[in-house]
């Protein structure tokens, strides 16, 4: 039976292969469509990007700098150079039909062993022009599912009020004394893509 999972909790994976799914409704009656994006930031002990590379978003999908998923199948992408591999855009949030809007698929046996943590935001494209936020969107969600079985084993649902919040960082994957365990975050920023990815990013790339 699947965990539900309450901000801050803790579990440990126990799985090397799954999948990290991020979902939301489409807001009606605004006059403009909900573009939320999902991405993975992957960091080191201190916190910091280890390069612009492992941030895996919409425009890189697998490491490589592939923005669309054909890129990643003719390339033999899988599972991606990090093993994380993002499965594509969705700019509306409406052709999941209640499943996950966007993926990251993970191999966690292939995921170098200078990451320490794995962070997953979604933030909202043009939120300015298109006076957006969190608080306006339905249903949102991060979950785990098992990849051997499509068994979903943990879920967070976001109900907290983010009525000025345009970016949130809705969990993170973390190693500890060799496991990978996983934090339901739910931490809300008044921020885009550019601002997770000027926070972390340590402003030198480390091989």
């Amino acid at each position: 039976m699947a965990i539900n999972l309450q901000k801050g909790q803790k579990i440990d994976i126990g799985l090397s292969k799954i999948t990290v799914g991020l979902g939301w409704d489409p807001n009606e009656g605004t006059g403009h469509d909900f573009d939320l994006d999902a991405s993975a930031i992957m960091i080191n002990s201190q916190r910091k990007l280890l390069s612009e590379n492992h941030f895996i978003f919409y425009n890189n999908l697998c490491g490589t700098g592939h923005n669309d998923p054909k890129q990643c199948v003719s390339n033999n992408c899988l599972p991606g150079v990090y093993g994380l591999l993002h499965t594509g855009d969705d700019p509306t949030g409406g052709k999941s039909d209640g499943d996950d809007d966007e993926e990251i698929k993970i191999d966690l046996t292939k995921v170098p062993l200078d990451v320490n943590e794995i962070l997953f935001v979604v933030t909202i494209e043009d939120f300015e022009a298109r006076r957006q936020n969190f608080g306006q969107v339905r249903n949102s969600y991060i979950r785990i599912i098992d990849n051997s079985n499509g068994q979903e084993i943990a879920k967070y649902e976001l109900d907290e009020d983010f009525s000025v919040v345009t970016g949130v960082e809705f969990g993170r994957l973390y190693r500890r004394n060799g496991e990978w365990k996983f934090e339901a975050s739910g931490i809300g920023y008044k921020a885009d893509l550019g601002f997770f990815l000027e926070k972390y990013y340590s402003g030198q790339i480390i091989k």
